[in-house]
């Protein structure tokens, strides 16, 4: 298949997912906890199921990674899924969450969808294809100083000894940008990032379903997704600095004298 093709595979993938969550949200959830915070609902279960029948239908047999279901297959060409990225804010009410798929090959990821349910913003791209929002097409912002952006990031469950060094990043990037943030869906940053919304997303601690349809978006878009050292970010890869070319080394600089001077409480 071409990347085109394994793009449009997605976008179906995760309006399927994305129907199902717009269609429960609001309503008493069953909750459970697969660790000390980090919750799972029935809705995630059953956008999960919705997404794993379309790719089913649409490529059988073909390898497929998700949050819930874990790895099913294996093979050059994967799909990875997140039916909920944002569990915690769509346990609690807060209208911020996705779906999201990708395609991998030879884990690359060449082609992803997410899909933001509540406000109808579908968020797809494919390597050479360029990146969208509901067919127009993105770029990342202009942003060249941190003084002039936004920027966002995320924290893991378990923080444990990295605490200190999330705090003091926080507190830098809050120092020399004009404003931080922090949404709760880091599909949904990366696709923010994608949209010139955020100047720059950064996180640790990642899974791939979190980052393969957000990598392809942003440098779709014109930015750049590298790991904190710098190298190029990939879903299995746990962390990712994405933003505009032009405060890639700004940022990777504040990250480094957080690992090096973390807060001490």
């Amino acid at each position: 298949m071409t990347h085109a093709e394994l793009e449009a595979i997605c976008v179906a993938a995760a309006e399927a997912g994305a129907e199902r969550l717009r269609t429960l949200f609001g309503k008493p959830r069953e909750i459970a906890r697969k660790g000390r915070v980090d919750l799972v609902t029935d809705a995630d279960r059953a956008s999960e199921e919705r997404v794993l029948a379309l790719l089913r239908e649409r490529a059988p047999g073909v390898a497929i990674l998700a949050e819930e279901s874990g790895e099913i297959g294996k093979g050059d060409l994967r799909f990875i899924v997140d039916p909920l990225d944002g569990t915690t804010n769509y346990a609690h009410g807060i209208p911020l969450f996705t779906c999201t798929v990708a395609a991998e090959v030879e884990g690359v990821p060449v082609a992803g969808c997410t899909i933001d349910p509540m406000r109808d913003e579908t968020y797809r791209a494919h390597r050479g294809g360029g990146a969208f929002l509901n067919g127009a097409r993105l770029r990342v912002s202009r942003a060249a100083h941190l003084i002039d952006s936004v920027v966002c990031t995320g924290f893991p469950y378990e923080k444990g000894e990295r605490l200190g060094e999330l705090i003091a990043a926080f507190g830098r990037f809050t120092r020399a940008a004009q404003g931080t943030r922090r949404l709760g869906s880091a599909a949904l940053d990366l696709a923010y990032v994608a949209a010139g919304r955020l100047d720059v997303f950064y996180e640790k601690g990642l899974a791939p379903w979190d980052l393969a349809a957000g990598i392809v978006l942003v440098e779709e878009a014109g930015g750049v997704a590298t790991r904190y050292d710098g190298s190029r970010a990939d879903p299995a890869g746990g962390e990712v600095v994405a933003c505009t070319p032009a405060l890639a080394t700004e940022v990777r600089g504040i990250l480094a004298e957080s690992r090096a001077r973390p807060w001490q409480p």
